[in-house]
């Protein structure tokens, strides 16, 4: 079973992430235009009275009038903090906004955070009453047991929307859905297995309800806490152990193991030794769940045993138990039916949804997903992965679906397909692009040079892909002055990470050589001019380690203008043969993912160039796991109004129509034309209007305005401009990107080196 490190950040890092540009990592922001007058008129007074009346009137309109029916509040009172303990309400805010940001990018879902100053159970269960009318649902997180059951027990009986313990029920539908697919594996069946579970706190006992109501008897299930086994008769038992409680003469873990066929750890490190698992029945299931450290490493079981299925709660090892492939799509199924609860019948069709995911064959928009690497259902695939995008059709109809057929949903679902339809158009899989990429290159381990090492944003960027496993980064600069920051970061100034200086290297005559012999013909330069270029410019050296073999990609930028860049890389490469170079920008904004060019290099394509670029651009896009749909854009669509600058357009149309291409292409068009559905009505006989995601702009200019103003103005994820038709795999980054902007370049980078063939 393969491991690696698991990514690690010092702590002046971390909070710089969380204090960047504004401090927090949530904000509210309108879902309606609010530009004149009459918009606020409408959204407060006089216009907000008609919805006041309509739901005084009848109270669920406030669903169809206001955002309950989609927002749900995280709370917690910091009790029981990500394994760090009672460190209170106030600490416990960057942990329930993370858990927001969690509910918005996974499932579509609104959130609020929400910490509540008090440790008395009665007290938060009758704060979070008196506010539960403004939500749609309520998260409970972090609080400690039994505080967590007693709130939760009761808040279910006295409010109408879902309520739901992640730590508890989530860590649950995550392991019964892992159980149900090792069962089938392992060829057991689920009433006749003997389980263990090590740990009695609310995530334990969840899991082990929810093992009973998928058909374990109890009296096969043994439970066992810090004092031993938890058995009939056992002294100072609450009512909660109480009821897991079984008649047996068992006292220790070790006792409870003897032909065991499952595991369930949610203890601590080492609370399983080898010697146990020795002790286990045959094919066992073992589920080390523990964080950071499982009870038992796979590592540590797979020397005694060769027949085992293994889960750990950590992501450097297969079969991850995850909670994130649970709470957002359980909240997501719930909302959409408006459920007044989550009940043990949804948590199953959860656990079962997945575990059938899991099964099925896994399609090509995944595999991208996942780095290229197509998993199958077996000993080290029993869950799906955290980042596939199924995920949100599957879960939500399955749970949406169990809410109906057990009358806790206030509306039905008429047609499930078409339901699953727009589960899918709520997050475009393709936001998931640079997770795909990064875990394609940790696989391949490509050395990236940094060219400008000493800039704190690339040694930033060095470092992040270092630590996170993505290539081996290789710095240019003077090695004081990068050790220093290094220093000044957080690290110890000797952190293992390569410094070359261009001035001091052995393979500098190498890389002289390798130049003069390109430039002394097309530019007429001497061997010692060549030297001096090398010895004195960083880009030229760190594109000759490129050229040499001595580093497979290279990113650079940020200190320097692009074009000052892109005209030092040109002495060096040349462009890929058959292609012209320019920038393409991906921008991803609210689940929906475009491609801008050209962003960097040509003045004013003409229509060849722009028909070359439409080819480059299908190229790249598929690499990404993307169809291609390609509109070229203009101020005019389909020829009105006609003007000499939109013939190009219309040319390069032609063009590729007699190229017979195999992608989807259309234009001139208008760029609302292109990525606004309205359109289709008016336009039947395109294929792309209203979807293109390949935007071919007419000029430079108003491809780097476009993608510029995108960027300033709004939330747009962008990446790039990514360099295309160079020779080698170089990226540039642009003046003052930000340490995120050029880790991306640089995983791009490692990318193309490995997929795309630079001898074509």
């Amino acid at each position: 079973m393969k491991k690696t490190k698991v990514d690690h950040y010092t702590d002046k890092e971390a909070l710089e992430f969380h204090s960047y540009k504004k401090p927090g990592k949530i904000e509210i922001s309108s879902s309606k235009n609010m530009t004149t007058k009459r918009d606020l008129a409408l959204a407060y007074s006089p216009g907000v009275a008609a919805p006041v009346r309509a739901i005084s009137e009848n109270p669920e309109a406030v669903f169809d009038y206001t955002s309950k029916g989609n927002l749900v509040a995280v709370i917690s009172n910091g009790s029981a903090i990500l394994g760090m303990g009672n460190l209170g309400a106030l600490a416990s805010k960057p942990v329930m906004e993370g858990k927001a940001v969690l509910f918005k990018r996974f499932a579509d879902i609104d959130s609020i955070d929400l910490e509540i100053d008090s440790g008395d159970a009665n007290e938060i269960i009758n704060s979070i009453k008196n506010f539960a009318p403004s939500f749609g649902g309520i998260n409970l997180e972090d609080i400690a047991a039994p505080d967590c059951f007693i709130i939760e027990e009761k808040l279910k009986e006295i409010l109408d929307i879902p309520v739901f313990h992640d730590d508890q029920h989530g860590t649950a539908i995550i392991t019964t859905a892992a159980l149900i697919n090792a069962l089938d594996i392992s060829k057991k069946k689920i009433d006749e297995i003997k389980i263990v579970v090590n740990g009695a706190g609310a995530s334990a006992m969840a899991c082990t309800n929810l093992f009973k109501k998928s058909g374990v008897p109890q009296k096969n299930i043994t439970m066992v806490d810090r004092k031993g086994v938890i058995f009939r008769g056992r002294d100072n038992l609450n009512q909660w152990k109480s009821s897991h409680a079984i008649d047996t003469k068992n006292r220790t873990l070790d006792d409870a193991i003897k032909n065991a066929d499952v595991f369930l750890g949610l203890s601590a490190k080492g609370a399983l030794t080898k010697d146990m698992v020795k002790k286990m029945s045959k094919n066992p299931i073992i589920f080390a769940c523990a964080n950071p450290d499982p009870e038992i490493t796979p590592e540590e079981i797979e020397e005694v045993r060769d027949d085992a299925i293994i889960a750990t709660g950590r992501s450097d090892y297969p079969n991850q138990v995850n909670n994130l492939i649970g709470f957002p799509y359980i909240f997501r199924g719930a909302l959409d039916v408006r459920a007044k609860t989550i009940n043990e019948e949804m948590k199953v069709a959860a656990a079962h949804a997945i575990a059938n995911l899991a099964k099925e064959d896994v399609p090509d928009e995944v595999v991208a997903a996942m780095g290229g690497e197509r998993p199958h259902y077996g000993k080290n695939y029993i869950i799906p992965s955290t980042f596939d995008p199924r995920l949100i059709s599957v879960i939500p109809a399955a749970v949406a679906k169990a809410a109906m057929e057990t009358g806790v949903a206030r509306i039905n679902i008429e047609n499930f397909d078409t339901y699953k339809d727009q589960l899918k158009q709520r997050l475009d899989p393709t936001v998931t692009i640079m997770q795909g990429v990064n875990n394609y290159i940790k696989k391949k381990q490509k050395k990236v040079v940094f060219a400008d090492g000493e800039d704190e944003n690339m040694l930033k960027a060095a470092i992040a892909f270092k630590n996170s496993k993505l290539g081996i980064p290789i710095l240019i600069g003077k090695e004081e002055l990068i050790k220093n920051q290094i220093k000044k970061i957080g690290y110890n100034e000797n952190f293992d990470i390569e410094i070359v200086n261009s001035k001091d290297t052995p393979k500098r005559e190498k890389y002289v050589k390798y130049l003069f012999k390109r430039l002394q013909r097309e530019k007429g330069m001497l061997e010692w001019d060549c030297d001096r270029l090398i010895r004195n410019d960083r880009v030229i050296w760190a594109s000759c380690m490129v050229a040499c073999k001595d580093a497979d990609a290279m990113v650079t930028g940020n200190t320097r203008r692009y074009s000052s860049s892109l005209e030092k890389i040109t002495q060096v490469v040349d462009p890929r043969p058959g292609e012209i170079m320019f920038g393409l920008n991906l921008i991803v904004n609210r689940g929906k993912t475009i491609f801008i060019c050209d962003t960097s290099v040509i003045e004013y394509p003409n229509a060849e160039q722009l028909a070359e670029m439409a080819k480059s651009a299908a190229r790249v896009v598929k690499l990404f796991g993307i169809v291609p749909k390609i509109a070229f854009l203009s101020h005019s669509t389909f020829g009105q109004p006609a003007t000499d600058r939109t013939k190009r357009l219309s040319d390069a149309v032609e063009i590729l129509k007699k190229n017979n291409v195999d992608f989807k292409f259309d234009g001139e068009m208008q760029p609302d034309v292109a990525l606004e559905e309205i359109y289709k009505e008016l336009y039947p006989f395109s294929e792309i209007v209203g979807n293109s995601n390949v935007l071919i702009m007419p000029s430079q200019h108003s491809a780097a305005i476009s993608y510029k103003m995108i960027k300033s103005m709004s939330r747009a994820k962008v990446i790039g401009p990514l360099l295309i038709g160079l020779g080698l795999p170089i990226e540039i980054a642009p003046l003052r990107s930000s340490t995120s902007e050029i880790l991306n370049l640089a995983s791009i980078a490692a990318y193309s080196a490995d997929v795309i063939d630079y001898k074509k």
